[in-house]
């Protein structure tokens, strides 16, 4: 995934200060290091879209075979119940998860905090897993009574909203090349804040050099409460409200028509495309085929536990391939061209260039696949990872440092974080 999307056999990287400082055969010498062999060696996976919390609420009877807004209805309410330590733990089993899956930086959108949540109980959590995070600091406004789809429990005044941005954009943003930590700026959707809160998040996020995220198009309920209460399709809409160019990236994008995607192509805006949830709710399939041949930024996103209901992101690259080629014919994506949307692809969408690229002067995120075992026996292209090869990595290198060691996380006591999600879910269904 270098410039030229070079693939070397044999060859050496060089990680020196979180960062590869060189790519090629025989030039390891005698320096300590990981052997790979048989294994294939890529950037690490760049996951642009994630609901952390999520993770709490897998598989919940009621949601399971709902379209978006029936199914958003159904957790709304087990959702108020979270605590801070709900959000810290839900976010280190669902980090943990994209980890084991090659994933070296996700972002992730909390648009809720129930109980005296904070964004920071996300980030504290990311610390201790050791992921590349770039956190959004969410927002729901208008509640039932005002005619959005959220309980009025949930959402927010909007000045607190943005009051509570700069609070975290200021303590936590690290806009350096090597940051383990950007926030971002994420109203949640246009069915849940007002016109004037999208104007003002958008302005405020640009006085502070930070990125903007939100849902869009994400199925024919969005479209149709977009045409009936602004007038317009969502993507009018985004850009009446400056919601476009490459500090922007909005996640779905299932329903985008030629003239949206035209304009994002022209103004730089990226699209997290996420394919499993978006099959599981029913929601269709994103045109990321005619994204890409306009030249529209386009990264992967897991989306939230509760609708996809995993968080295997090279599970997830594979299904972004063979929609496309249900869509468009077998020729419409290849393995190599999918592994790429999730890694330099998503690193773009996060304005992350250093990163998703094995390249001198890129960041050390690197993913260590072993191709000897049952998965990829019998395959004459071990390289194509997404047709026959792991959905687990062996290693993961992040910023130099190793974070899955022969398939083990190394930074946490992952069973008994497993047992300790495991306790509160049960907590949380018998109170239901």
């Amino acid at each position: 995934m270098d410039e030229a999307r070079r693939e070397l056999l044999d060859a050496d990287v060089i990680i020196d200060a979180g960062a590869v400082a060189a790519v090629g055969k025989g030039i390891a010498g005698d320096l300590p290091g990981i052997d790979a062999a048989g294994c294939v060696v890529t950037p690490g996976l760049v996951n642009t879209h994630h609901h952390l919390y999520q993770s709490l609420t897998r598989a919940v009877p009621g949601g399971q075979d709902a379209l978006l807004f029936g199914w958003l209805q159904t957790l709304y309410p087990i959702w108020a119940r979270f605590t801070p330590e709900h959000m810290f733990t839900s976010a280190q089993v669902g980090l943990a998860e994209l980890a084991l899956s090659g994933c070296t930086l996700s972002s992730d959108h909390l648009y809720l905090y129930p109980q005296g949540c904070r964004l920071e109980d996300t980030i504290h959590a990311a610390a201790e897993v050791g992921l590349r995070f770039q956190p959004t600091r969410g927002a729901m406004s208008i509640g039932v009574s005002q005619g959005g789809l959220p309980p009025d429990a949930l959402v927010e005044h909007e000045a607190d909203i943005l009051d509570d941005c700069i609070r975290v954009i200021d303590a936590f943003h690290d806009p350096d090349p090597g940051s383990m930590c950007r926030v971002g700026v994420a109203p949640c959707s246009p069915f849940s804040v007002s016109r004037e809160l999208m104007r003002d998040a958008a302005q405020l996020a640009r006085d502070k050099g930070v990125m903007m995220h939100t849902h869009l198009a994400e199925n024919e309920e969005d479209i149709a409460y977009s045409q009936e209460v602004f007038g317009c399709r969502p993507g009018e809409y985004a850009e009446s409200l400056g919601w476009v160019g490459p500090d922007v990236w909005h996640a779905h994008c299932v329903k985008l028509d030629a003239a949206e995607i035209a304009l994002f192509a022209r103004t730089g805006t990226g699209v997290a495309h996420c394919p499993c949830s978006n099959c599981r709710l029913g929601s269709g399939i994103a045109p990321v085929r005619a994204l890409r041949d306009a030249g529209v930024p386009v990264g992967l996103g897991v989306d939230g536990s509760a609708s996809n209901d995993a968080g295997n992101l090279v599970a997830e690259a594979r299904q972004a391939m063979l929609l496309q080629r249900v869509a468009n014919g077998a020729d419409a994506m290849s393995a190599r061209e999918a592994l790429e949307i999730a890694t330099r692809g998503g690193a773009d969408v996060l304005g992350r260039s250093e990163c998703g690229r094995i390249a001198p002067g890129m960041r050390a995120d690197i993913a260590i696949w072993d191709v000897s075992g049952i998965e990829a026996a019998g395959s004459w292209d071990p390289a194509a990872l997404l047709l026959s090869g792991p959905t687990t990595v062996r290693d993961l290198i992040v910023e130099g440092r190793e974070i899955v060691r022969d398939g083990q996380l190394q930074t946490l006591d992952l069973p008994a974080l497993v047992a300790r999600q495991n306790q509160m879910a049960r907590n949380l269904r018998e109170a239901t």
